[in-house]
């Protein structure tokens, strides 16, 4: 038997042995070929994605990457560890370290290469139905299967390289080993003085420091907090899994009533070993689940948002101009042409807003006509407003301005044109886009609007009054192409120091169109990066339990002849594995919880979007996945060590 057959049948012989690090490999080709397979889609030339497509979908690819070279990293290490003792028999029988680095070298690319087989094989049947799944989240009309060598060749050239460079340094880990090291294997440590006091109290502090942060956090403290914050508790994070963990238990240790009970304090004390051992490992697998959590929080912000985007913005198509805009006339009979050449349906309100100054608050008021306002309601199909000479209504920027002006009552005085009123009332909906009106619009009788005559004190500076043009359009995605000369202009025009046009445009459906094309993209993915994070994850806490099987099976055993019964056996076993792998992911839960405090903050004042619901959804569905996660691995734990 040559050299090159020995490490193919040791390979084939021992499979099952070899079957974790396959399937970890398997798996990150799988999921880098079936994006390389969209990445590179003929359709992606004319931009189904949008403008931001390309670059996004770029960096996308680099991150599964290098997420993947870490994780075929790691998978081999634990790999490598969990046959320490095999590889001490071969060096005891003869075999040289440079033969066991060409064993180590053979095994890793054989594996490596069917990895690649099989995830490009596997890749290439699901791109058809992962293709359906991305035609229905862009909604494109068709997504075809294809046929094309670039998404091939690159993923060979990644994995392939992967493999060769993670194979030399596989290499020169082993050489580094002693045969003394692998015969001993993992050794039991003393880790009840492991710990540092000091770093057990910075632990705390710092996890609370951050959390405390996160919860204060507001508009104008973000650039500062979002930088710090995320520093701040990883290195208590660090410390939490090397010192305070630690130290709790060597507390619990002490109370003997606790301690003592029943197969508790086999429990307990194998838990402090375990988290002592895996401390680095712990560490990694917070960070990385947080990462995979803020995945899929930021992913249920934007869904909650572009659900939301309908409600936020109830007119298709606004247009703004100055009193004496010169181009008001042509630009509205160009709009009017292009939505009748579209063939879309649309009610055309046109509005005088005038601008006073509040004697309550001192600051500017933009006023509207009852008749204006219940032109658009009708268009809306919302209920009329009544209003006496004397009466006025706010007019709501958001959902909770709704609860907020609703219980309000203001006396005040139109100053430059001395109309006395009383705001006692606001209107139940939205009918302007926060970014159209002030914050401070209310809606007056005719007859009180007729009497604003004198300009607002401010009128060196702003117009007395503006006219703002809506266009109520039931199906206003579809008007997405109107008016791109205007779009186009305004949006050269911010680009600029000083905005100088007369007129501001904005089309909902336009707005829409790129936010979901941007929505598209992350979800896309985030998804994929998600999968990748969560199974990185999980399998970490797999291997580790893996590398550590043989000498607790022997526990197991020593247990099961003094008298420990198969039920104590089961109950033993879940205490054992429970804080393994929910205490990482319950500390990364934590951690995001946390995090969408700052973003809900951020949220909450420039969209005003609220994400509890969403996160809440979705965070309960990671539950549930690593519930059902966790007994997976516990019955394929449960059943090695009864083998």
């Amino acid at each position: 038997m040559t050299f090159q057959q020995f490490a193919y049948r040791n390979v084939f012989r021992n499979f099952r042995i070899y079957a974790a690090f396959f399937m970890a490999s398997f798996f990150s080709v799988f999921v880098f070929f079936i994006y390389s397979m969209l990445m590179f889609h003929p359709a992606s030339e004319h931009g189904f994605l949008g403008n931001v497509s390309l670059l996004g979908m770029v960096v996308a690819e680099v991150i599964l990457m290098l997420f993947s070279w870490f994780f075929i990293f790691y998978s081999m290490k634990a790999f490598l560890e969990a046959r320490s003792k095999e590889f001490a028999v071969l060096l005891h029988l003869g075999m040289e370290k440079r033969q066991l680095s060409k064993l180590v070298f053979l095994e890793t690319m054989l594996i490596g290469v069917i990895s690649c087989v099989f995830g490009i094989a596997f890749g290439y049947a699901f791109s058809k139905f992962f293709f359906m799944i991305v035609r229905e989240i862009l909604y494109l009309d068709e997504l075809p299967l294809y046929f094309s060598w670039e998404p091939f060749v690159l993923t060979l050239t990644v994995f392939l390289s992967a493999f060769v460079v993670i194979s030399f340094i596989s290499v020169l880990m082993t050489r580094e080993t002693k045969l003394i090291d692998l015969l001993k294997g993992h050794q039991y440590i003393d880790v009840s003085n492991s710990y540092s006091k000091i770093g057990a109290s910075l632990g705390v502090f710092l996890i609370g420091l951050g959390y405390t942060l996160a919860i204060i956090t507001t508009f104008f403290t973000l650039p500062i907090f979002l930088l710090i914050i995320p520093i701040i508790v990883t290195i208590g994070t660090y410390f939490l899994f090397t010192d305070t963990i630690q130290a709790f238990i060597e507390r619990v240790k002490r109370r003997k009533k606790v301690y003592w009970r029943k197969t508790r304090m086999l429990s307990l004390a194998e838990q402090g070993h375990i988290m002592y051992s895996n401390r680095k490992m712990f560490f990694v697998v917070t960070l990385v689940s947080t990462l995979a959590f803020l995945c899929v929080g930021v992913l249920s912000a934007l869904s909650s948002y572009t659900s939301q985007y309908d409600k936020l913005n109830p007119l298709g198509i606004i247009y703004k101009g100055n009193v004496d805009n010169e181009y008001e006339v042509a630009h509205i009979s160009s709009l009017i042409y292009e939505l009748e050449e579209a063939g879309l349906s649309y009610n055309l309100t046109r509005f005088v807003v005038k601008r006073q100054t509040s004697t309550h608050t001192s600051n500017p008021v933009e006023v509207f006509s009852v008749t204006n306002i219940n032109h658009l309601l009708f268009s809306y199909g919302y209920s009329m407003v009544r209003l006496e000479p004397g009466e006025a209504m706010f007019i709501a920027y958001s959902d909770d301005s709704i609860k907020e002006l609703g219980d309000m009552t203001v006396r005040t005085t139109l100053k430059e044109s001395e109309v006395d009123l009383v705001i006692n009332s606001v209107y139940p909906e939205l009918i302007f886009p926060d970014a159209i009106i002030s914050r401070n619009a209310i809606i007056v009788s005719d007859a009180d609007f007729e009497k604003i005559t004198q300009p607002f004190e401010r009128a060196d500076v702003v117009e007395s009054s503006y006219h703002l043009l809506a266009f109520d359009i039931a199906n206003w995605v579809e008007a997405a192409n109107i008016g791109l000369d205007l779009y186009h202009a305004v949006a050269e025009e911010y680009l600029k120091e000083n905005y100088t046009l007369p007129f501001y445009f904005e089309n909902a459906g336009l707005n829409y169109s790129y936010i979901l094309a941007a929505y598209s993209l992350f979800m896309l993915v985030g998804l994929l990066v998600v999968a990748v994070f969560l199974l990185a994850a999980g399998s970490f806490i797999y291997f580790k339990l893996y590398t550590s099987l043989e000498r607790e099976k022997k526990q197991f055993d020593v247990l099961k002849r003094m008298g420990l019964t198969d039920s104590e056996q089961k109950n033993l076993i879940t205490r054992y594995l429970f804080p393994q792998f929910f205490l990482p992911w319950g500390l990364a839960l934590v951690h995001s919880v946390f995090a969408f405090f700052v973003l809900q903050a951020i949220l909450k004042n420039v969209m005003h979007v609220s994400l509890g619901k969403e996160i809440v959804l979705a965070f309960g569905f990671i539950v549930l996945i690593q519930v059902v996660y966790f007994y997976l691995i516990r019955w394929r734990y449960i059943a090695h060590v009864r083998l």
